[in-house]
C-alpha cells in the first residue's frame, strides 16, 4: 500500500520545486549590481571589504558546522548573503579586520547560536552590524569620499589597519545626507540620492539598482513584495505628512526614501524569510512597524539613521505578530489558536 508522508519544517516554506539553495543564490545575484556599483564608486577598498566579509562568513559557518559535527552548510549560499549584506552596510574604508570580526559574530551569534538557517530570530547581518556599531563607533561613522581618482589603484590606509590599532584615514568625506540634514538642515539632491552620488555606507549607493534587484526577486516569486512596499509606503506617507506640516524642519518623503540604508534594508534585510512573519496580514503589520520606527528614529531620535534598529526590533516582534494574526482555519469561523 502506497503511504504518503507529510513533512513539516521551519520557514522558508518552498513550493514549485524551488530549493533554499536556489532562492539564496538568486538573492546573491540580485545584490550583485548594487555591489558592483559600490566597487565602482569607492574602488579597491570596498572590493576588499566585501570579499573579506563574505569569506569570513563562509569560513565561520564551515568551521562551526565541522566543530559541532554537522555537515557543512556553506553550499546553501546563506552565509554568502550574510557576509555580502554586512559588507554593504559598512563604511567604504572600514578596517578589514573589523569587518572580519563582524562577519564572525553575524554567523556565530546571529545565526549558528539559534540553530542555523531556518531558526534565527534576527537578521544575522544586522546582528553583526549592531555589534560593530557598539564596539567601533568611531570607525563605523567615518565616511570615505566616492569617485576619487586612483580609487582602483590605491587602497585607503584605514582599510589595511592592523588589528586593535587606530585606523589612519587618508581622506574623510563630510556628513552623510541624513547626518547633514539632521544636524545642519541641508538636504541632498534627490537625483543624487537615487543614483548613489553621495557619501555613506557601501550599500547606500544606487537606490535604483537595489529596487531592480528587488523586482527581480519578486518576479521570480522569491520575495514577499508586501514587506518592502509596506515599509516604503509607510515611510513615504508619514514623512510626507510631517513635511507638509513643516517643510523646513522635516525632509521631503522622497529624501527619506532614497537616503541612508532604507532601500537596502527594506528590500534585502527586512524580507528575511525566517525573521519576518508568515501571514499576509502579518507581513503588512511588520512592514508598517518598521517604517514607523524608521521615521521616528530619523526625525526625533538621537541618531540620523534608524533602519538597523527598526528591523531588529521588528524581528523580535515578528513571532508575536504571527501569533496575533493567524489565518482562519479552513471550514471554521474562528482563527486557529495555539494549543
Amino acid at each position: 500500500m502506497f503511504k504518503q508522508t507529510l513533512h513539516i519544517s521551519t520557514s522558508p516554506h518552498l513550493k514549485l520545486g524551488v530549493s533554499t539553495d536556489d532562492i539564496m543564490r538568486n538573492v546573491v545575484w540580485a545584490m550583485l549590481p548594487t555591489s558592483a556599483f559600490a566597487v565602482y564608486a569607492f574602488g579597491l577598498s570596498v572590493f576588499l571589504l566585501l570579499v573579506t566579509s563574505v569569506v569570513a562568513a563562509i569560513l565561520t559557518e564551515h568551521l562551526l558546522c565541522r566543530w559541532s559535527g554537522k555537515e557543512s552548510t556553506v553550499n546553501d549560499w546563506s552565509a554568502a548573503i550574510t557576509g555580502l549584506l554586512l559588507g554593504l552596510t559598512l563604511p567604504p574604508a572600514f578596517p578589514l579586520w573589523m569587518a572580519f570580526v563582524g562577519s564572525v559574530i553575524a554567523i556565530a551569534l546571529g545565526k549558528f547560536a539559534f540553530g542555523g538557517l531556518g531558526y534565527n530570530t534576527f537578521n544575522p547581518a544586522l546582528v553583526g552590524r549592531a555589534v560593530l556599531q557598539a564596539a567601533f563607533p568611531a570607525a563605523i561613522t567615518t565616511w570615505h569620499p566616492a569617485f576619487l581618482e586612483g580609487r582602483f589603484t590605491d587602497i585607503a590606509g584605514s582599510t589595511l589597519a592592523l588589528p586593535f590599532m587606530e585606523p589612519t584615514y587618508d581622506a574623510v568625506s563630510g556628513a552623510t545626507p541624513l547626518s547633514a540634514f539632521k544636524f545642519d538642515g541641508v538636504a541632498a539632491d534627490s537625483a543624487d540620492l537615487a543614483l548613489g552620488l553621495v557619501s555613506g555606507s557601501a550599500g547606500e549607493t544606487c537606490a535604483l539598482l537595489i529596487v531592480l534587484g528587488g523586482i527581480y526577486l519578486i518576479a521570480r516569486n522569491m520575495m514577499n513584495w508586501r514587506i518592502p512596499v509596506s515599509i516604503l509606503l509607510t515611510v513615504y506617507v508619514l514623512s510626507g505628512i510631517m513635511h507638509w506640516v513643516d517643510a523646513e524642519a522635516y525632509p521631503s518623503p522622497v529624501f527619506m526614501l532614497f537616503s541612508g540604508g532604507l532601500m537596502l534594508g527594506a528590500v534585502f534585510m527586512a524580507t528575511d524569510m525566517v525573521a519576518s512573519p508568515l501571514t499576509a496580514k502579518g507581513v503588512v503589520v511588520y512592514g508598517v512597524l518598521i517604517g514607523l520606527l524608521v521615521v521616528v528614529i530619523r526625525l526625533w531620535g538621537g541618531l540620523p539613521e534608524g533602519v538597523m534598529y527598526a528591523i531588529l526590533l521588528a524581528n523580535a516582534v515578528s513571532p508575536h505578530i504571527d501569533s496575533a494574526l493567524q489565518n482562519r482555519v479552513y471550514g471554521t469561523h474562528k482563527k486557529a489558536k495555539a494549543v
